[in-house]
C-alpha cells in the first residue's frame, strides 16, 4: 500500500491555522496581555500532579535497632568516631556546601592540585591541634592495642570524608612512624618518634622506583658504607633508580625512609632502610638531592607525589634502621636474621599496617556509596507496571535489588572480617603473625576490588545524578581507583597468598602432618559433599554454606599444588612453577579469602542473641554465601554444582534479595554515617535541584 493521506474539511483546517497563528503571536508579544480564552483554541491537555520527594523513613519499616547494628559493624570507638565527624562538620576548612536545605562536607576536587594539597595540610594542622592522632607513639606505647584501635577508627572517619586526607596522615604517622618503631632500635625511637607525632618533621617512604615497584628486591638505589667516616653514601645510579611516585615528597616531607641496597666491604647485603633528610627546616631541598613533582593525577590530588634523586648523599651510620641487621663501625655486617629471604620479608613487615588501613577504610567508602545509592533508590521512581498506575520505586524492581543488595551484604560481611583483622593485628603474638600478614594481603585485594565494583555500580545506579560532583559517587570512583595499586598490586598480592597456601600444604604433605594455620584445619577432615538436590532450607543453612566454600577452597588448593608440583618435576623452579599455574592462583586466593569472610560473618551472627538483628544477619549471611557461589564459575567448571543446582542457587539469590529489600533502609542507616557525609540525592533531591536552590533565590 502507498502512503495514507488524511483529508480534513476546510472548517477544521481554518481552525488549526488560527490556533497556530495565535501561538506564534503569543511568542512574539512584548507586553503582558491575558491569553486568549479557551473557546478560541480548546486544548486536550490536562495538568499532572508534579513529582515530590517523599523521605523513605515515612514508608519504610525499621525492624531492628540500627544503633545496635552499628555497634556490631563499627565494633569499637564509636564515641571517638562521632567526635571526629563533629570536628569535620563544624569547621569551614572542610568545605561545607549547602544544597536542598542541608549542608554537606566534601573536598573540592575541582581546585587546582596545588591548592588541594595546601587545603590538606591546613586540615591536618587543624585536626592535629584538636588532638586527632595525639600522642600516636608516646601515649600509645602506654595503652597498647587500645590506642592503636582508636587511631584506626579515626583513620576510617578521615577517609570517609576524603581519602587523600587520610592517606596523607597515614603515610607519615602509620607508615613512616611504624618503620621507625618496628625496624629501628631504641636510639631511633627516642630521636625520631616524638618529632614524628608532633609534626616537627614529616616523613615519607621512598621505596618505589621508576624501574621497580612491586619487585623491591631489584631496587637499584645504593647505600655504600664508608668506614673511614662511619657514614653511608646514598646514590641514584641511573634514571630507573629514581624514587618515583613517593607520597609527601613533592612539597612537604622533610625526611625520607630510603630503601636501598646496602653495600659494605665489597658485598651487597640486600635491601635496607635508611633515614635521610631531604629538606631543611625552611623547606629548602638539601644538598646533593633533587626533587621533582609528579604533577596532577586521576585522583588523590591532595597528596603530593614526587620523584627523588640522590648524588653522594652522606648520612650517619646510625641512620640505618638496624632492627634486623646492623653495620659495625669497621664495616662488618651483623644480621639478626641469617636467611636473606626472611630478612627481606622482615624489612617489609611494617607495610602490613598500611594494608590493614587500606582494607578497612575501603569498606567505609563503600558504605558511603551504598547509603547514597540505596536512599536514592528508595525515593526515585521510574515507569509504571500497570496502566495508569503509579511509577515504581527503583529498589522495588528485582533488577535494581540484584544490582545493589548483594554488594550491600558483601560490605556487611567484609566489615565483620575487617574488625577481626584489626583486633588480630593490634593484639598480634609471634604465633599469629603469619595469619596477620596473609589475611592483610588477601583482604586488601578482595576488599578494594569489591569497593571499586560497588562504587561504580552505585554511580551507574544513580544515572546522570551519579555523575554530579556534589553527589560524590563519580568522584569517589576516581579517588578510590589507586587503592587497588598502592600497598601492592592486587594481582600480585593474591599470588603471594596462593604461594603461602601451597607452601603450607606441600610442607604438611611432605612431613605427613596436619595443617594447623590460616584456617586450613578443615582440610584435615573428610571432604564435604554437596547434596545432589538443593532446596531453599539447605541453601540457607550455614553448615551447607561453609561446607560449600571449604570444598571449593580445598579442591583449588589440591589443583594448584598438583600443577606446581608437575612443573617442578619437569625441572622448573618453584617461582616459575607458580607463574605457570597463574590460571589457578587467583581463584584459590579468592576462595580462601571468601571462606574466611564467611566464617567470620557466621561468628558475628552467632554472637548475637535471638531477635530481629539475628534474623536479618541470617539473611545477610545467606545472601553473601550464595552470591559467592553464584558468581564463581569454578563450582560448575569442576563439577561441584550441577547445572540444575546452579540454577537453584540463582533463584535463591533472587528470593533473598527480595526478602532483604524491606530492610534496605535500616541496613544502610546502621552504617552510622552522618547526613552531611552523604549527598543531595540521598535526601530531598527535588528541592536540591529546584530553582530557588540552584539560583540562590529564597
Amino acid at each position: 500500500m502507498g502512503p495514507q493521506f488524511h483529508h480534513h474539511d476546510s472548517h477544521s483546517g481554518a481552525a488549526a491555522a488560527t490556533r497556530r497563528a495565535q501561538i506564534l503571536a503569543n511568542h512574539l508579544v512584548l507586553h503582558n496581555e491575558p491569553p486568549p480564552s479557551s473557546q478560541q483554541y480548546p486544548t486536550t491537555l490536562s495538568s499532572n500532579v508534579c513529582l515530590s520527594y517523599s523521605p523513605p523513613e515515612l514508608t519504610e519499616t525499621i525492624s531492628f535497632d540500627t544503633k545496635e547494628m552499628r555497634r556490631l559493624l563499627d565494633a569499637h570507638h564509636i564515641a571517638e568516631r562521632e567526635w571526629l565527624f563533629g570536628l569535620i562538620e563544624g569547621n569551614e576548612l572542610f568545605n561545607p556546601v549547602k544544597k536542598g536545605g542541608k549542608v554537606y562536607v566534601m573536598p573540592d576536587v575541582n581546585q587546582p592540585f596545588q591548592q588541594q594539597r595546601e587545603m590538606n595540610m591546613r586540615r591536618i594542622k587543624y585536626l592535629f591541634d584538636k588532638g586527632v592522632h595525639k600522642g600516636f607513639y608516646t601515649e600509645a606505647a602506654d595503652s597498647g592495642a587500645e590506642a592503636y584501635m582508636r587511631n584506626l577508627a579515626l583513620q576510617e572517619v578521615l577517609r570517609t570524608y576524603d581519602i587523600s586526607l587520610g592517606v596523607q596522615m597515614a603515610l607519615h604517622l602509620f607508615l613512616w612512624g611504624s618503620y621507625i618503631k618496628f625496624l629501628g632500635t631504641k636510639h631511633h625511637q627516642e630521636k625520631w618518634l616524638k618529632a614524628t607525632e608532633s609534626y616537627e618533621i614529616i616523613g615519607c617512604i621512598a621505596m618505589s622506583e621508576l624501574g621497580h615497584g612491586s619487585n623491591l628486591q631489584a631496587t637499584e638505589t645504593v647505600a655504600t658504607y664508608d668506614s673511614s667516616t662511619e657514614e653511608f653514601v646514598v646514590n641514584t645510579p641511573c634514571e630507573s633508580a629514581q624514587k618515583h611516585m613517593i607520597g609527601l615528597a613533592a612539597n612537604y616531607a622533610t625526611h625520607a625512609l630510603v630503601f636501598a641496597q646496602l653495600h659494605t666491604n665489597g658485598r651487597n647485603q640486600g635491601l635496607h632502610g635508611f633515614l635521610v633528610q631531604i629538606r631543611d627546616a625552611n623547606g629548602k631541598t638539601c644538598p646533593n638531592i633533587r626533587i621533582a613533582d609528579c604533577g596532577p593525577k586521576n585522583g588523590l590530588n591532595g597528596i603530593d607525589n614526587g620523584q627523588i634523586w640522590f648524588e653522594n648523599v652522606r648520612i650517619p651510620r646510625e641512620n640505618l634502621l638496624n632492627g634486623v641487621a646492623d653495620v659495625l663501625p669497621d664495616g662488618r655486617y651483623v644480621a639478626k636474621i641469617k636467611e636473606p629471604r626472611e630478612r627481606h620479608g622482615q624489612q617489609l613487615a611494617p607495610l602490613t599496617i598500611g594494608r590493614v588501613i587500606v582494607s578497612t577504610s575501603a569498606i567505609y567508602k563503600t558504605k558511603v556509596s551504598l547509603a547514597i545509592a540505596i536512599r536514592y533508590a528508595l525515593s526515585r521512581r521510574a515507569f509504571s507496571v500497570t496502566p495508569n498506575g503509579p511509577e515504581v520505586l527503583l529498589l522495588d524492581y528485582p533488577s535494581h535489588q540484584r544490582r545493589l543488595l548483594p554488594l550491600l551484604v558483601k560490605t556487611y560481611a567484609m566489615s565483620f572480617a575487617g574488625n577481626w583483622l584489626k583486633v588480630t593485628f593490634t593484639k598480634r603474638e609471634p604465633q599469629s603473625y603469619k595469619a596477620v600478614v596473609v589475611f592483610s594481603v588477601a583482604f586488601k585485594a578482595i576488599f578494594t576490588w569489591h569497593s571499586m565494583r560497588t562504587l561504580q555500580e552505585c554511580r551507574e545506579a544513580c544515572g546522570a545524578q551519579g555523575m554530579m560532583a556534589h553527589n560524590r559517587l563519580g568522584l569517589m570512583v576516581a579517588e578510590s581507583d589507586a587503592q587497588v595499586t598502592y600497598e601492592g598490586d592486587n594481582n600480585l598480592l593474591l599470588q603471594q597468598v596462593s604461594r603461602t597456601l601451597v607452601s603450607e600444604f606441600l610442607a604438611a604433605k611432605k612431613h605427613n602432618r596436619p595443617l594447623k594455620e590460616l584456617g586450613l584445619e578443615h582440610m584435615n577432615e573428610p571432604s564435604p559433599v554437596i547434596p545432589p538436590q538443593l532446596s531453599s532450607s539447605i541453601l540457607r543453612s550455614s553448615q551447607f554454606q561453609i561446607a560449600a566454600l571449604r570444598l571449593r577452597e580445598r579442591d583449588l588448593l589440591h589443583r594448584f599444588a598438583s600443577e606446581v608440583s608437575k612443573h617442578q618435576f619437569r625441572g622448573e623452579t618453584k617461582d616459575q612453577a607458580i607463574n605457570l599455574a597463574y590460571h589457578l592462583y587467583k581463584e584459590l586466593s579468592k576462595a580462601f579469602t571468601e571462606r574466611m569472610i564467611l566464617q567470620l560473618t557466621i561468628e558475628a551472627e552467632e554472637g548475637v542473641s535471638a531477635g530481629p538483628i539475628k534474623n536479618v544477619l541470617a539473611l545477610v549471611r545467606s545472601l553473601y554465601a550464595l552470591i559467592c557461589i553464584e558468581e564463581d564459575e569454578t563450582f560448575l567448571r569442576y563439577g561441584h554444582l550441577s547445572a540444575k543446582n546452579a540454577a537453584t542457587v540463582r533463584e535463591e539469590v533472587t528470593k533473598l534479595s527480595s526478602e532483604l529489600r524491606p530492610h534496605a533502609l535500616a541496613l544502610v542507616s546502621s552504617f552510622g554515617i552522618p547526613d552531611s557525609f552523604l549527598a543531595p540525592i540521598a535526601f530531598d533531591w527535588v528541592e536540591a535541584y529546584s530553582w530557588p536552590s540552584v539560583s540562590g533565590a529564597h
